[in-house]
Order: structure tokens, then sequence, then C-alpha cells
């Protein structure tokens, strides 16, 4: 696949370490790393759309520099596919055992989604890091470094990353539109970090996706795109509601749901996120969340959407005739 018709997620991928953000201390470490060409095995570990995989291709490209050459310096595997017992047992131990080009120092095996292994898959895993070490470093790279076994991250360093600050991700979609040719409007912008949430990944997927529609991306787009709402309309609904006018608060939400096409579960996401900034009681707050858990619940086990939305206005109206 050429370049040009690559997602833009992998056609503006980082490729050195200096150009990974927001990560100063951890890429401060693996240039050490790479300037000593030593390293233990590794553990990433963050939330999506961090630079984890993409800092571990930047250390080995430059770690290798054009020595780099898949299956003979490095494996990049995904863990959530290949994670059975049988794949390390075989596959990853025979890359593993198998001695490294005399130009190289040591191999490098990515294990990415690596907390998606089976238990079974981890402890054969252990054993392979143990004995091959001299061969092949491990990098290991995961959301949840709880869900990998206490025998392997002992044998780890962990690096935990951190989601990336709202600056972080408008400098880079802000870089990738202008590549791209894509205007993008300041309302625009500000959607497309609301709606990423610290995931530059998922950012830059939906300028994508905005930009098949449109050369212009305003916040109405990105909210369409993304499958959510503006906040202001989300208020709105809960304004009516608390402020008892049930017949406005279900009108509005029924505008919303043509409008935006979003499941019952969806909308009280979208709830959930706006009412910690409405200008109402600390108590208040608290028994809504235990409505919008138990309307979740409801929904979750084959609820009808519609009745069940309806009856969370309705509960919302009498609690504040409660108050």
């Amino acid at each position: 696949m050429s370049l040009e018709n690559r997602p833009f997620v992998e056609k503006y991928r980082p490729r050195f370490l200096s150009e990974v953000v927001n990560q100063e201390g951890i890429i401060k470490r693996l240039k050490q790393f790479v300037k000593d060409k030593s390293m233990p095995h590794l553990i990433f570990a963050g939330p999506a759309g961090t630079g984890k995989t993409t800092s571990a291709l930047a250390m080995v490209r430059e770690l290798y520099g054009r020595k780099m050459a898949r299956n003979r310096t490095y494996l990049e595997l995904n863990a959530s596919d290949a994670r059975g017992i049988d794949v390390i047992r075989t596959f990853i131990k025979d890359f593993a055992k198998a001695l490294p080009a005399i130009d190289i120092p040591y191999k490098i095996l990515i294990l990415d989604e690596a907390d998606n292994m089976t238990s079974p898959a981890q402890q054969a895993l252990r054993r392979t890091m143990e004995k091959y070490t001299k061969n092949c470093r491990m990098i290991l790279i995961c959301n949840y470094s709880n869900k990998i076994i206490p025998p392997i991250q002992s044998r780890c360093v962990v690096f935990r990353f951190s989601s990336l600050s709202n600056t972080d991700i408008k400098t880079r979609v802000n870089y990738v539109a202008k590549q791209e040719k894509i205007i993008l409007t300041p309302g625009g912008l500000n959607a497309l970090v609301d709606v990423s949430r610290g995931d530059c990944r998922r950012a830059i997927n939906y300028l994508q996706s905005c930009g098949t529609i449109s050369k212009k991306i305003d916040n109405d787009i990105v909210f369409r795109v993304a499958g959510e709402v503006p906040p202001g309309k989300i208020k709105d609904i809960l304004k009516a509601a608390l402020e008892r006018q049930l017949q406005l608060s279900i009108k509005l939400l029924n505008d919303l749901i043509n409008d935006y096409g979003l499941s019952g579960q969806n909308i009280i996401k979208n709830i959930y996120r706006e009412i910690y900034d409405l200008n109402i009681s600390e108590d208040l707050k608290i028994e809504l969340t235990k409505l919008l858990a138990e309307f979740e619940y409801r929904l979750s086990q084959g609820g009808t959407e519609e009745i069940q939305l309806q009856a969370l206005l309705s509960k919302i109206v009498m609690l504040q005739e409660a108050e």
C-alpha cells in the first residue's frame, strides 16, 4: 500500500523518539537504552492512543537504523490475535531462541495488547523471556498492567504512559489537517479533542472520517461522525427535566435521537458526562448518578429504549419535585 493510501494514523505516525509528545520522562530513558545499546525486558502500559506502540517502533528504528528488517531484527505481534499457549511455545519461542545477526546486539519482540493473553500463555512466555533473554528482549504493550501476571512484571521495567494533553492533541491534529489541506474551524478542533478524550489515534481517525464528508470541518460534523452529541443539547434536556418540564424534555430527547441516531446507552453516557458540570446541589448530582446507573442496567437487560429513556426523564422530574 502506498503512503498516500494509508490511514492518517499510520501515515503520520512519529518515526523517532524525539517526535513522541507528552511522555518526556519515558522518552529520555528509552533514548538512554538506545545510546547504551542495552535494555531489559519492558512493559509499556497506559490508555489507548498515547504513543506506546509508536515509542516501541521508534526505539527499534533508532537502535537498528538501516539494519532494521522485519523477522530478522524484530518481530511485532498482536497478542489479541496470537494469544494462545501454542503460539508462545512455537512461533514466539522459535523467534526468541534463534541467534541474532552478528551486527546487532539482540533481537526485539514487540507483543501488542499483551493484557489479552491467556494466563497459561503468559506462564509459558515467562519461561521464554528468562531462558532466551541473551538473544531477544521483549516489549509487552498493554492498557492494564495489572492483567500481566506478577512473574512477568518482575522480569520487566514498567513504563506508564499518561493520556495526552489537549494542547498536544490539538498540535498533532492541526499538523495532519494542514498536510492534508483540511480546514479545521476552532469549534471543530475543540470537538475533536473532546471526543478523543486523550486518545490521539482516535482524534486523527475522526479527522480522516470527517475529511471524507467535507474539507471544512466544524463541531457539528465531528459530533455526527463520532456518534456523540454537542454538550449543549444534553444540558438543554437536563435543564428542562430539572425545571419540571417533562413534555419539553421528551421532545428535545426525541429530536436528539432523530438527528443523531444515538442508542439509549450512548445517550445515558452523554448525560453522565454533563451532570457534574450542572449548577445543582451535590446531593442531587449523586441521585442523578444513581438513576443513570439504574437505567443503563435496564437497557443492558433488554429494556425498550424509548420507554426507559422517557421513564428516566420522568424520574428526574420527580426527583426535583422531591427536593
